[in-house]
């Protein structure tokens, strides 16, 4: 017999287990299908986002219309959502996937630097999420030019 609460439970249930998932960052199925370039130039364009972001945020900071307020409010969200797709790229893919640790010195002293670039494309990445100063762009299109060199383009 269905009660009402196994019902009430059922249909979030169901929604839930329906919904489409994401894996913007790729799947952690060891499909052997990746693309490290394609993700970087991902980042580049979020970066875009983000510096064209911050000038719009500025341009309508003076502004007190409504429509500049809606406009302004957008841009933070949208400021905030790429800033955070670069963290997931690095994080979900960079390295959990792709950055292996290595065994002797020399391997291992690359590893950590490896690892140090990426966690800095992620600090840019969050203070860009805090900032509204073109700096952070700057810091963060650094960053990211920083790892191109462990994901070249074969």
């Amino acid at each position: 017999m269905i009660t009402r609460l196994t019902l009430s439970l059922a249909i979030p249930l169901a929604a839930l287990l329906l919904a489409p998932a994401s894996a913007a960052a790729h799947c952690q199925v060891p499909c052997g299908i990746y693309d490290d370039h394609s993700r970087v130039h991902r980042m580049k364009e979020d970066l875009a986002t983000i510096s064209k972001a911050i000038k719009m945020i500025g341009d309508l900071s003076g502004k007190a219309d409504a429509q500049s307020k809606n406009q302004l409010v957008r841009w933070v969200v949208t400021k905030e959502q790429h800033a955070e797709m670069i963290i997931r790229v690095i994080s979900d893919y960079f390295m959990a996937q792709k950055i292996k640790p290595a065994a002797g010195k020399k391997a291992h002293k690359a590893y950590l630097a490896q690892l140090a670039r990426h966690h800095q494309v992620m600090v840019a990445a969050m203070v860009c999420k805090q900032s509204v100063d073109p700096k952070a762009v700057e810091a963060l299109a650094a960053a990211i030019k920083g790892i191109e060199k462990d994901w070249p383009v074969k």
